[in-house]
């Protein structure tokens, strides 16, 4: 990172930029083209889960190609002024590297559609038995990530 004031490393740090993020954008690569393609997600234990249906563009390409790039960020806010360069954004960002894994076993799939759940604040009990064969959990497990703000990391709270 060339402006390494603004790098953010600490895993405690990290992971609140998670959760603070309201979509995580997955980047894809189907061999041709890259495809970015935005998702409702939930953290816990060092991976991200997403929920999809089984079929379509996404769920084609992770099959294939099950390595992906995440990217999230929060606060993010333009600052103007009289001439361009007093221009700048800012904001607060994670940007990562993991491997997607198909979640199969009903359980660890019910925690998963509830790790998305808690994330949201939403109620983690009462999905519906005949949606569970029908809908995709992936799980992201996170080989790498790191961050970056501005203004830098050590002056926000």
């Amino acid at each position: 990172m060339r402006k390494k004031e603004r790098q953010i490393t600490d895993k405690a740090s990290l992971e609140q930029l998670l959760m603070q993020s309201r979509i995580c954008r997955l980047g894809l690569y189907d061999g041709q083209w890259p495809y970015v393609v935005p998702v409702n997600m939930g953290y816990a234990a060092g991976c991200l889960y997403f929920h999809s249906g089984l079929k379509g563009k996404k769920m084609e390409i992770l099959r294939a190609s099950p390595k992906v790039c995440f990217e999230m960020d929060c606060d993010v806010e333009v600052v103007t002024g009289e001439k361009p360069c007093n221009y700048t954004t800012r904001y607060k960002s994670v940007i990562g590297f993991g491997t997607a894994v198909f979640v199969e076993d009903e359980a660890e799939k019910l925690e998963g559609l509830r790790i998305i759940m808690r994330r949201h604040a939403g109620p983690t009990e009462g999905f519906r038995p005949e949606i569970l064969p029908r809908t995709a959990v992936v799980r992201i497990d996170i080989e790498s990530m790191t961050g970056k703000a501005n203004p830098p990391y050590e002056e926000w709270s």
